[in-house]
């Protein structure tokens, strides 16, 4: 059964709302931990991963969810987008406004979002392969990922390798 065009909007517009509260909730718990209040910090987490669940939910209403290959074809062409249209677009607007936090924030996500493509393409490529398991790892300061080890130092925004996450 699919979804009328006013639910299939309003699910979209659920999903991106309870999306962005998750990560504002998750950056709201940094910040109650900073400022010493760790039982601020514990609600705002745990709301932060109700959110999700909710945003999850709406995902699988729209039929967002599909096979594996999909997703990473829906993937790369998201992250191409950001990258050739989304972002190039708003560096230049904020060049023009002079808005110096949010162009770096941009240019650091444009960097970013083309070795996204690339990453999900040399997954989409060796998807059902057999391929040794490694981690990820990901700059705090500007997102940047890298397989299999930091670097000494981020290409993207220079930030030491000992600060990257390791993702498993």
């Amino acid at each position: 059964m699919s979804n009328g065009p006013k639910t299939l909007n309003n699910l979209k517009e659920a999903f991106a709302g309870e999306s962005q509260a998750n990560r504002t909730y998750l950056a709201f718990a940094v910040q109650a931990e900073r400022d010493g209040f760790l039982q601020v910090a514990k609600l705002f987490r745990a709301a932060a991963e109700a959110e999700t669940v909710h945003a999850h939910s709406h995902l699988r209403a729209m039929e967002g969810i599909k096979s594996t290959q999909e997703n990473l074809k829906e993937a790369i062409a998201g992250e191409t987008h950001e990258f050739k249209s989304m972002y190039p677009q708003m560096i230049t607007e904020a060049e023009a406004e002079g808005s110096a936090q949010a162009l770096r924030s941009f240019k650091f996500a444009n960097e970013v979002e083309k070795v996204h493509a690339g990453l999900y393409q040399n997954a989409l490529d060796t998807l059902g392969k057999d391929v040794d398991p490694f981690d990820y790892f990901v700059c705090p300061v500007c997102g940047h990922t890298v397989e299999r080890g930091a670097p000494e130092v981020c290409m993207v925004c220079g930030a030491k390798g000992s600060v990257f996450m390791r993702i498993t």
